[in-house]
C-alpha cells in the first residue's frame, strides 16, 4: 500500500523518466519588499538560502538551465527537467517580461514543464493570460506560497495577505493549471492541533500537490533578530516533533493530494535553528515512511470530506 502520494513517482510515470527541477534565479522582486505592500518582507524570508550555486549570479535563463543540467546529468544522463522559477515572486513583473522569460525556458529541448512560484495576491487576469499562452508550449505548474491557513499567523509573520486571498487565487486558476501549495510547520503560535486544521483547509482547496517544510531561523532575517531578543517567540521543532506533525497532517489530508517535499534545506552557515545535522529531504522521507509503517497509518486515514 502507498503510504502517501509521491509527486516524484507521478512525474516518473507521466514522463517515463526521472524528472529534476532546475532552479532559475531572475531579478524579480516582491510586493512585500519593494513598497507596493510593504518593504520588510516575510519575517522568515531569505531567498538566497535555497538557491543552488549555479543561480547566484544573474545569468540568462538558458545559461542557468544548461549549467543546472550539466550539474545533474552526470548522475542521471537521460532524465528530463522542470525549469523552476523559485526565488521571490515570479508573476510580479510586466506581462511581456513574463512571456519573454518563460518562452526562453520552453525552448529548451530537455525541459518538459515550467514551475512558477508566486504569492496568492500576485495572480491576476493579465498573468493568467500569459500563463495560458505559455502552456500551449509546455506544461505549467503554479506554486503558491500558502505557508499557513490562519490569518493571525499570516499577520504575525508579515505575509501581508489573508487566507481568503489564497482561496481566491486557487479558485481563479485551478481549472487551467496544476497547483502546488507551500506550507510551513512550526510558525509562531502554531501547534500540532493546528496541523489538523491546516490539513482540512488544504484538502478543501482541492489543489493537486503540497510542499511541506519546517520553519527555519536564518541569519539576518527579521525572525533571527526577533529570536535573539525573545527566544520564546518561536520554538524550533526537533526532528522527531516535526515528523510527528507531518504524519498527523498526512492522516487528515485528502488522499488525492500529492506530496512533493517534506523539508527545506539551507546552507549550514546561514542556519540558526533548528539544527538537524544537515539531514536531507530523502532521509526525512525514509524516516516518515518507516514510522508510518510502524503506526499502521497512511495519508487520508482520518480524512473526512
Amino acid at each position: 500500500m502507498e503510504l502517501f502520494k509521491s509527486f516524484a513517482n507521478y512525474l516518473k510515470k507521466e514522463y517515463g523518466q526521472r524528472v529534476q527541477k532546475i532552479s532559475i534565479n531572475l531579478p524579480f522582486s516582491c510586493p512585500n519588499r519593494n513598497g507596493i505592500i510593504d518593504t520588510k518582507g516575510c519575517i522568515y524570508c531569505d531567498n538566497i538560502s535555497f538557491l543552488p550555486e549555479y543561480t547566484l549570479s544573474h545569468k540568462d535563463v538558458l545559461t542557468q538551465l544548461n549549467e543546472g543540467i550539466s550539474y545533474f546529468q552526470k548522475k542521471y544522463p537521460s532524465q528530463y527537467y522542470i525549469a523552476y522559477f523559485q526565488n521571490y515572486t515570479n508573476t510580479f513583473a510586466p506581462p511581456e517580461t513574463l512571456y519573454n522569460i518563460y518562452t526562453q525556458a520552453c525552448n529548451h529541448e530537455k525541459v518538459v514543464a515550467l514551475s512558477i512560484a508566486t504569492r496568492p495576491d500576485c495572480i491576476n487576469d493579465e498573468v493568467i493570460c500569459v500563463l495560458k499562452e505559455i502552456s500551449k508550449k509546455k506544461r505549467i505548474f503554479i506554486e503558491i506560497g500558502i505557508e499557513t491557513t490562519f490569518d493571525n499567523t499570516l499577520k504575525l509573520t508579515n505575509r501581508c495577505h489573508k487566507y481568503i486571498d489564497v482561496v481566491y487565487a486557487v479558485n481563479k486558476i485551478k481549472n487551467n493549471f496544476w497547483i502546488t501549495g507551500h506550507l510551513i510547520f512550526g510558525l509562531p503560535g502554531e501547534n500540532v492541533i493546528d496541523v489538523i486544521e491546516h490539513a482540512k483547509n488544504i484538502s478543501a482547496l482541492r489543489i493537486q500537490c503540497i510542499k511541506l517544510h519546517q520553519l527555519q531561523i536564518l541569519k539576518n532575517t527579521p525572525l533571527h533578530k526577533i529570536y535573539e531578543k525573545n527566544n520564546n517567540f518561536v520554538k524550533p521543532l526537533s526532528l522527531q516533533e516535526y515528523i510527528n506533525w507531518v504524519i498527523i497532517f498526512l492522516e487528515h489530508l485528502s488522499p488525492e493530494i500529492f506530496i512533493e517535499r517534506f523539508t527545506s534545506e539551507s546552507p549550514k552557515e546561514r542556519l540558526i535553528e533548528p539544527n538537524w545535522n544537515q539531514i536531507k529531504n530523502y532521509q526525512v522521507a525514509d524516516i516518515i515512511k518507516k514510522q508510518m509503517q510502524e503506526k499502521n497509518t497512511f495519508q487520508g486515514k482520518n480524512y473526512k470530506i
